[in-house]
């Protein structure tokens, strides 16, 4: 296959980008500085669009070792023919391959193994021979051996149609065919395993829809109920058409031989091909499903991940819990834990009070900014606790509920026990959850993603492939935002492009030993950092203590040189550019030529645009510009709800069928797909992320279910990026 003309077509790029995205990845580069150092050779491409090109690189590769596989098995038995070859060579899916290598493939015991064992195979192929003139009854007698088990006409004629069943179903074009049917005229049928029985399925228990038309978010649900046992599903498909199919390929003639052919492509249909072509488009609707939840996934956790950090605040976070107690942690604005408490407030009237009088006693003594509550146990109770206490407070105090999905898993793991030896685990969780607020991005890379939970059915996926989605959503988004050589812990290093856990280590290592990095350059005296890896990471790790202030930048030590040079042309002096003030960079190059510049430095007009960014703002944190995440003071209770209120919240969730939204209630509402916006979208995602500041209506409340239902129809988002 010519991979780069294929992938070009597919991901509508030049076929010299294709090639030279399929080159940088065969040489071992990383794709964050594909995406973000190799511009020119690729038409900017963003990361993730590179990630999937890799994926499907790898598909056809996979595709092509299986299809030479299947041509030298099928060589070795001797029977490979040109038109078995050719065959081969046009196949484009995997199905289509495995259909040619189905005769040949050695097969457990069958019917048909069986007849072929009593010598019946030359009886079959004289019936498929359909003549006109050929008598099967009398053939037959021919075929009678009491020894072998062939009793009677009857014995030697039912081994010959088992032949010719398995012979039909073998044949990759009747399958083919038979796949599309299903793919296009099929209908999921689902019914209750017991209809008596109430359940979160009861929409399925008498449901069908057609196969092509079916939205993944179902298949997923009704997946989940047959694998629970309450619903029982079926593919029905349209039998006629495809037994139509099947005769038109098979049948020619109207004797005897024609009759007991289409009794054998009956058998086929029923007993061979459709079961498994069943089988077969259950699995794709499922991975097809898979693989939407998957991007879903992965995008909700790159704007989660994304969400602007909470700079320069000293932030209290709370744990909730009832018989433990609700675990307390005060971090200042560099996450350094100044103290550490458990308080009871969901207890007694007097440990409610003593609850009060602590958070009190640490908002003061430690000047707390804001409150982070984890949205786990006892959340509610303890928000409307924290609101309490901030209406008695001396000073400003905000608070914020933040998702704690991972943080029992973080607290629990040996990279807390390193960070936080002092503190007992319980205690771990509220740092973290106070961290998360201060910095999301920094504080739940030390979680494994799929813990994270801002997706749909992540326990119904393929792990593997989930996890290696979700690593490359984390992956982009610490490369892109970039690491403080001098503060990152190992576990925010370990996702810098380039660098293995060992390096990261040594990293660490190096700096408790020797002092903060001064350059950039410095890493090359880490243990283990080869230069590859340097030219992997480099770009991406930030030395704000360096004398070069192009170390504390997302420029690549590579294009200091240019840089200095487009500097020199845009009329920078020295002391201007020791002093990083290039504020008005932007405004130089428009009075320019970038065309001129580019050839006259030997850099793309993407690099230079890139270097000209990085300048206007040293040091940047591209999460800045985004809205901050909102605060509240104050707390609504369910029951407080009316149909027709119109609030402000937070988007926390993004799926298939529609936003939650966080209004300042324990319970996130829903705002259907339906009640996004007055035109039509395919999915919430086309306007609605993870962060988003929104308008909502109150639909209907049902404090009973803890369903609260929205809308943004005539209620635009506030603040949508």
């Amino acid at each position: 296959m010519e991979y780069s003309k294929v992938l070009s077509q597919e991901f509508n790029i030049q076929e010299n980008y294709a090639q030279n995205i399929i080159d940088l990845l065969d040489e071992g580069n990383t794709i964050p500085f594909i995406a973000r150092y190799r511009k020119e050779m690729h038409g900017s491409m963003d990361d993730q669009l590179i990630r999937e090109f890799s994926e499907k690189l790898e598909y056809y590769r996979n595709l092509d070792k299986r299809r030479e596989e299947i041509r030298e098995l099928i060589s070795a038995q001797e029977k490979l023919t040109d038109e078995i070859s050719q065959a081969l060579d046009k196949a484009e899916i995997l199905s289509e391959l495995e259909d040619i290598y189905r005769p040949f493939r050695p097969k457990r015991k069958t019917r048909a193994s069986v007849a072929k064992e009593k010598g019946l195979e030359p009886l079959a192929l004289a019936i498929l021979e359909q003549n006109a003139d050929f008598s099967p009854l009398a053939e037959s007698e021919k075929y009678i051996d009491y020894e072998k088990g062939v009793e009677d006409i009857q014995a030697a004629i039912a081994g010959a149609m088992d032949i010719i069943a398995e012979q039909v179903s073998d044949n990759a074009d009747i399958r083919k065919n038979i796949r599309t049917i299903a793919s296009t005229k099929g209908v999921i049928e689902v019914k209750a395993v017991d209809e008596e029985s109430d359940s979160v399925y009861s929409q399925y228990y008498s449901f069908n829809e057609g196969v092509a038309k079916i939205p993944n978010h179902r298949i997923l649900a009704i997946n989940r109920g047959e694998k629970e046992g309450i619903l029982k599903v079926d593919v029905a498909n349209d039998d006629n058409g495809s037994l139509n199919s099947i005769y038109s390929q098979t049948l020619h003639g109207d004797g005897e031989s024609t009759k007991l052919v289409k009794e054998a492509c009956d058998d086929a249909y029923q007993r061979l091909i459709y079961p498994s072509i069943e089988r077969e488009v259950r699995n794709a609707l499922t991975e097809k499903a898979s693989e939407s939840a998957i991007k879903v996934f992965a995008v909700n956790l790159k704007q989660l991940l994304m969400q602007p950090p909470v700079k320069g605040k000293v932030v209290l976070g709370l744990d909730p819990g009832y018989r433990t107690g609700c675990k307390v942690a005060v971090v200042d604005a560099t996450g350094k834990v100044l103290d550490t408490t458990v308080i009871y407030p969901t207890h007694s009237k007097e440990q409610v009070e003593k609850s009060k009088q602590k958070l009190l006693e640490l908002i003061n003594k430690h000047s707390v900014d804001i409150i982070s509550i984890g949205n786990g146990t006892a959340s509610k109770e303890t928000e409307i606790f924290a609101a309490d206490v901030i209406k008695n407070c001396g000073r400003k105090v905000y608070y914020m509920v933040v998702s704690e999905a991972g943080a029992s898993v973080y607290s629990a793991s040996k990279l807390a026990a390193q960070e936080l030896p002092e503190l007992d685990l319980t205690l771990r969780s509220a740092v973290s959850i106070a961290r998360r607020l201060q910095d999301p991005l920094a504080e739940l890379v030390k979680i494994e993603p799929k813990a994270i939970g801002v997706g749909q059915y992540q326990h119904d996926m393929p792990q593997k492939k989930l996890g290696e989605s979700l690593d490359g959503v984390v992956e982009d988004c610490v490369n892109s935002v970039g690491v403080d050589l001098n503060t990152a812990s190992p576990a925010l290093l370990s996702r810098v492009s380039g660098l293995s856990d060992t390096v990261c280590k040594n990293i660490v290592a190096y700096r408790e030993e020797n002092g903060a990095f001064t350059s950039r350059a410095e890493l090359k005296k880490v243990p283990k950092l080869g230069p590859k890896a340097f030219q992997q990471c480099a770009g991406f790790l930030r030395v704000a203590e360096s004398t070069n202030p192009l170390d504390n930048t997302g420029i690549h030590p590579e294009s200091y040189d240019s840089t200095l040079k487009l500097l020199d042309i845009l009329g920078y002096s020295k002391d201007e550019i020791s002093d990083s003030k290039f504020t008005d960079i932007r405004a130089r190059l428009s009075r320019n030529s970038i065309r001129e510049i580019s050839e006259k430095i030997g850099i793309g007009i993407p690099t230079i645009i890139d270097i000209t960014k990085e300048l206007s703002k040293p040091g940047r944190d591209p999460r800045d510009e985004l809205p901050a995440p909102m605060l509240r003071s104050d707390i609504l209770d369910i029951k407080d709800l009316k149909e027709g209120m119109e609030l402000k919240g937070t988007v926390r969730n993004v799926i298939d069928f529609g936003v939650f939204v966080d209004i300042g209630v324990h319970q996130d509402g829903l705002v259907h797909i339906s009640q996004i916006c007055d035109k039509y979208i395919k999915h919430p995602s086309e306007v609605l992320k993870v962060g988003d500041i929104v308008n909502v209506k109150i639909l209907s409340v049902d404090p009973a279910k803890n369903r609260i239902s929205l809308t943004m129809r005539r209620a635009m988002p506030a603040e949508n990026t």
